[in-house]
């Protein structure tokens, strides 16, 4: 299967029995206070399940951020939101990605799910990244070798 299929399927039928990762209560998390809008963005797109916006550390050309509106803390409580929602997030990586000029040729979508996948901020994103070359060991580069 494709590595766009799989993430789709996931995305549509959800990741049931995985353990939450206790998540910063929404009053704290930074990515509820630019959904509220109490905390500074560059956004991009908006409708009523997700919102996309510029990396503030980009480590591309184009870095750009999609979140669902609803907070849950990663891929892991992705059974917590709505069907729309988890449609909306994949579609709208799309679009951004389309809409910065990048769909043609070629762009990363990455979300990285708990403390040992590097995951910074506890609420579900999105990277979409893209606007150069991008290497290819990127996402292999900092994963151990194995014996």
């Amino acid at each position: 299967m494709r590595p766009l299929r799989i993430l789709a399927a996931c995305l549509t039928l959800g990741v049931a029995g995985l353990a939450a990762e206790a998540p910063k209560p929404p009053a704290e998390c930074i990515f509820c206070k630019i959904v509220a809008g109490t905390a500074p963005s560059r956004k991009v797109f908006e409708d009523k399940y997700v919102l996309a916006f510029w990396d503030i550390r980009p480590r591309a050309k184009v870095h750009l951020l999609v979140i669902p509106k609803q907070h849950v803390a990663s891929l892991k409580e992705l059974d917590e939101l709505s069907v729309e929602t988890r449609a909306a997030l994949l579609s709208t990586c799309v679009k951004v990605a389309k809409d910065q000029g990048i769909l043609d040729e070629g762009f990363r979508v990455i979300s990285n799910a708990g403390k040992d996948a590097s995951q910074s901020v506890f609420h579900l994103h999105f990277h979409v990244v893209g606007g150069e070359k991008l290497r290819e060991d990127a996402i292999t580069k900092d994963l151990p070798a194995r014996p």
